[in-house]
């Protein structure tokens, strides 16, 4: 069955990075854009950045365009989030997701704080 694992969240003082990981199996990881989104306390969940099967393309969601970015190495079946230049705002529980038609998968998520 499909399985996505987060790992990689902490912790960080603002200004500081944290790296995310996403760990795929029991599907062919190559074949499908992966996702990372992110939901903060009282507030929907959203896309934060996505890259095609291939990883030759890559979306930002506006707040964290030129801080964070997304990656994969399809050898590995890992994707990851590089996040940079920290802020409070970007506390939130972060989530991998892929949609192998007509069903989203999930991870459980992991916790990022931004705090001093």
């Amino acid at each position: 069955q499909v399985q996505l694992v987060e790992s990689g969240g902490g912790l960080v003082q603002p200004g500081g990075s944290l790296r995310l990981s996403c760990a795929a199996s029991g599907f062919t990881f190559s074949r499908h854009a992966m996702n990372w989104y992110r939901q903060a306390p009282g507030k929907e969940r959203e896309l934060v950045a996505r890259i095609t099967s291939g990883g030759g393309s890559t979306n930002y969601a506006d707040s964290v365009k030129g801080r964070f970015t997304i990656s994969r190495d399809n050898a590995k079946n890992t994707v990851y989030l590089q996040m940079n230049s920290l802020k409070p705002e970007d506390t939130a529980v972060y989530y991998c997701n892929t949609v192998i038609s007509p069903i989203g998968y999930w991870g459980q998520g992991t916790q990022v704080t931004v705090s001093s």
